[in-house]
């Protein structure tokens, strides 16, 4: 029986690896054989500052444990910075055979109050952080003809919160973008797939506990911890996980979820075309029945995890 390791000699990038589902993703690519960039600028939850601290820290962690990995401090949020981050794997490693984009920000802010700037700052992490990783590493998973990428979305998006209109719209981009670097570079042998995570981390650190019930749910999430994720993320990375692309999953502490994705279940048609009166009188009533309500993430996940 061999001994190789599920991963061994494949480099990973992951950003946003200092701290959180990020920490614990680099932690296990290491574990199971991986090497790994651990890219983090060490920001605040909402993006600002900088500090080389935890993305070190972490490094020095997988190579106290006899691992491999590389800190790098570039930003996603730049073309320039996408291209270092692939780069730095390039010049340490000397190849690169996956992306995780893990790195994220919180803007949180009721819609009729949030900022243009709260709208960019999130989006820019998200998913142009997404695109500027992923499209730096492109060219050399079509000229190897393997690569895989792990895109991190949310139920935020997929079902909907309160004041999050930056973060839902930036991971269901991701869903967008994700889905189309899967049908893009399905032919050099190249996946991407999304994940929407269910885990403590600092990002939802400021739910309000003013109440009991607050408390107790916050409680709850505390037990939903970043290694859960970090298990199927490094599952997609694996060569027996090549015929697995453009799906959307979830990780809620022990239960692993895989997402429908929109197609059209009810239709109307009529041989002379359709007026707006005729619309508003024959379509929409025959819809409505059908039509989906204003659900947040917690309506749909009620039930208990554990």
């Amino acid at each position: 029986m061999s001994d190789k390791k599920l991963l061994e000699g494949k480099v990973i990038v992951v950003t946003g690896a200092g701290r959180g589902i990020g920490r614990a993703t680099a932690l296990l690519l290491a574990e199971s054989g991986a090497k790994v960039v651990v890219n983090d600028i060490g920001g605040g939850a909402d993006g600002s500052g900088n500090d080389a601290t935890p993305a070190q820290e972490v490094v020095n962690e997988i190579k106290a444990a006899g691992g491999d990995a590389v800190a790098n401090f570039d930003s996603v949020t730049s073309w320039e910075g996408g291209q270092k981050i692939v780069q730095s794997a390039i010049d340490t490693f000397g190849r690169i055979d996956g992306v995780i984009n893990n790195a994220g920000n919180l803007r949180d802010v009721i819609f009729h109050k949030m900022t243009e700037e709260d709208f960019d700052a999130v989006l820019a992490v998200h998913l142009k952080g997404t695109f500027n990783v992923s499209r730096a590493a492109a060219p050399i998973f079509r000229e190897q003809g393997s690569g895989t990428f792990v895109n991190m979305t949310s139920t935020s998006g997929l079902i909907g919160n309160f004041g999050q209109a930056n973060y839902a719209a930036a991971k269901m981009g991701i869903v967008g973008l994700s889905k189309s670097m899967a049908l893009d570079m399905q032919r050099f042998g190249v996946t991407s797939n999304c994940i929407a995570p269910f885990a403590w981390s600092r990002l939802i650190g400021s739910i309000p506990t003013d109440s009991e019930e607050q408390k107790a749910r916050v409680a709850k999430i505390q037990q939903m911890t970043p290694d859960k994720i970090a298990t199927l993320a490094v599952s997609l990375c694996s060569d027996q996980a090549k015929n697995v692309t453009g799906q959307i999953f979830g990780v809620r502490n022990n239960e692993i979820f895989l997402f429908s994705q929109p197609r059209p279940f009810r239709s109307a048609h009529t041989s002379e075309g359709w007026t707006p009166e005729t619309v508003l009188s024959r379509v929409l009533p025959a819809f409505e029945a059908d039509f989906y309500p204003l659900s947040r993430s917690a309506d749909v996940f009620s039930w208990d995890p554990f």
